[in-house]
């Protein structure tokens, strides 16, 4: 796996799907202050409700393709997932389709939030439980706390870099700040 982090405005973001693992993965955008264009053709309920102000009416077709980067999959009948990921890879889409690992170019991984920083684990899509499992444990590692030391330490790294500070001067401050903050 190479992992990597996504710039959600620079890049334009699909999930399509009707059901529950589609509310779920939009869920999961939503923390993540993202919002994905949102395909469903037949919603759940429980999606109409939750999303009905975002959800184009229908799958996507070509032209809704050749406009994203990335999509997501879930709650398709299998031919259909696979028809679209054909569909999407054909113009260069990265393509994720729920828990149907031969049509995931990557996997979404668990994630703790805190503030800018973002910390992700994985299992390459081995284990769902195991990366959860994970998570869990992370959250209790990162405190809330580490958003608020972030903005502090990156208000002071720009502020050390116009006055040109060396990359190692300002390295020793972040460590500095965060020993202060007792997160390290």
């Amino acid at each position: 796996m190479l992992p990597v982090m996504l710039d959600p405005t620079r890049m334009r973001i699909g999930l399509a799907g009707r059901g529950a693992l589609t509310l779920k993965r939009l869920e999961w955008f939503r923390k993540l202050g993202i919002t994905p264009e949102l395909f469903s053709d037949d919603p759940s309920p429980e999606l109409q409700e939750f999303a009905a102000d975002l959800i184009l009416p229908r799958l996507p077709d070509p032209s809704d393709l050749v406009a994203l980067d990335v999509l997501w999959i879930a709650d398709l009948e299998s031919h259909e997932a696979e028809d679209l990921f054909i569909q999407a890879r054909a113009v260069k889409v990265l393509v994720n389709v729920e828990d149907d690992l031969p049509f995931c170019d990557f996997h979404t991984p668990s994630v703790v939030k805190r503030g800018r920083l973002v910390i992700a684990a994985g299992t390459g899509g081995a284990s769902p439980a195991v990366a959860s499992a994970v998570r869990s444990r992370l959250e209790d590692a990162f405190p809330e706390g580490w958003a608020d030391a972030l903005e502090d330490i990156a208000a002071a790294r720009s502020a050390l870099r116009a006055a040109g500070a060396a990359p190692a001067e300002v390295s020793a401050d972040a460590k500095r700040r965060l020993a202060a903050a007792r997160l390290i």
